[in-house]
């Protein structure tokens, strides 16, 4: 996206590739200011008082927006840190007819697999909130597109995101396309592949499916397997435009998936936005939200990210980190504490009589 405020690219390789490929690259702001970059483009729109040429709706600046009430907001899981998940209470339907199913049949779960913690040994995983597990959060995220393309509640959709009408290889697609649902192996492996062909992080994945569910609850469509790729295509691109301080452009996308155009990448991009009301926040408590329903579906679903015993070596590491994290908001307490304070926050202010002469 560079120091613009369009959606469009250039036909330039980005800088993330040609930092890869040992070449050079310019100064790419950060995901701040690139969330910034997409708010001026709708305010721009917006103070204008004109309908997009093409016919589009007038969009205003998301900070100008009023919600009809909080409970309008609290429903939606992308927006508000209590409202659960989508993918985590479609997939709770699977997961009790499973349970039911095996007691009915008097089915053992075998032999356990997870290993637990004890006072002589304490397993750890190397996935955490701030740095999860690449490997790991994919399958989880691609489980949580596989339950939502599963237990869909209708097959609404778009024309942008229809593959039948904007197809992403040269392969003709079949006439009941619509019909067959994916696995998650096959999700899973075309995300993985942009993920790794785009170096892109794990971070990101978990943002992929904040936009996802995002673009499901405002565009009132559902995932389903006529427009599932191009629904998580575009939720990826933006997501690492956002989020990775080196952005994949989307020309680059063009050249992993071969068959695609950079005409089709733009118009896709700007629908998406155009569909999430340019609001492209994610609040951490939404995102840490996201974090630990995803590993609530990878127990339920016997993913469980890989446990290793505490090491000292490790223990000593892990100390080290709290103790940083420790000093470093012992400090932002001192500066705030040495800030000055208004009349309005002044406690304990003594009051004396008034003497009257």
């Amino acid at each position: 996206m560079g120091n613009t405020v369009t959606c469009c690219v250039s036909p330039d390789a980005s800088p993330k590739l040609s930092r890869a490929r040992g070449g050079g690259g310019g100064s790419v702001p950060g995901p701040e200011r690139r969330a910034d970059a997409y708010q001026v483009a709708a305010a721009a729109e917006a103070e204008s008082g004109d309908s997009d040429p093409g016919g589009g709706p007038h969009l205003q600046h998301i900070s100008d927006r009023e919600f009809p009430d909080d409970l309008a907001l609290e429903s939606n899981p992308s927006d508000h840190p209590r409202a659960s998940t989508i993918f985590l209470s479609k997939s709770q339907t699977d997961v009790r007819e499973k349970r039911k199913s095996n007691h009915i049949n008097h089915v053992s779960p075998g032999q356990l697999t997870k290993k637990y913690s004890s006072c002589s040994t304490i397993f750890i995983d190397d996935s955490t909130v701030s740095q999860p597990n690449l490997r790991s959060t994919i399958k989880c995220v691609t489980l949580a597109i596989y339950y939502h393309i599963k237990n869909r509640d209708s097959d609404r959709s778009l024309d942008i995101f229809d593959e039948k009408s904007h197809p992403l290889t040269r392969e003709e697609v079949p006439d009941d396309y619509y019909k067959h649902d994916p696995d998650h192996k096959h999700i899973y492996r075309f995300v993985r592949t942009l993920f790794s062909a785009a170096q892109l992080t794990a971070e990101c994945a978990i943002v992929t499916l904040v936009y996802l569910e995002r673009l499901l609850t405002y565009a009132e469509i559902d995932i389903c397997p006529s427009n599932w790729k191009r629904i998580v295509l575009g939720a990826i691109l933006l997501a690492s435009k956002v989020w990775d301080d080196q952005a994949v452009w989307n020309v680059d996308y063009c050249q992993i998936l071969k068959d695609i155009t950079v005409e089709d990448m733009n118009e896709m991009e700007r629908h998406f936005l155009e569909l999430l009301q340019f609001n492209i926040n994610v609040p951490a408590s939404v995102y840490a939200k996201y974090y630990f329903d995803l590993r609530s579906l990878a127990d339920d679903n016997n993913l469980s990210f890989l446990l290793e015993p505490l090491s000292k070596e490790r223990a000593q590491k892990l100390e080290a980190i709290s103790r940083l994290c420790e000093d470093k908001y012992k400090d932002l307490s001192k500066a705030a504490m040495r800030r000055s304070f208004s009349a309005d926050n002044l406690v304990g202010i003594r009051r004396s009589n008034a003497i009257l002469s």
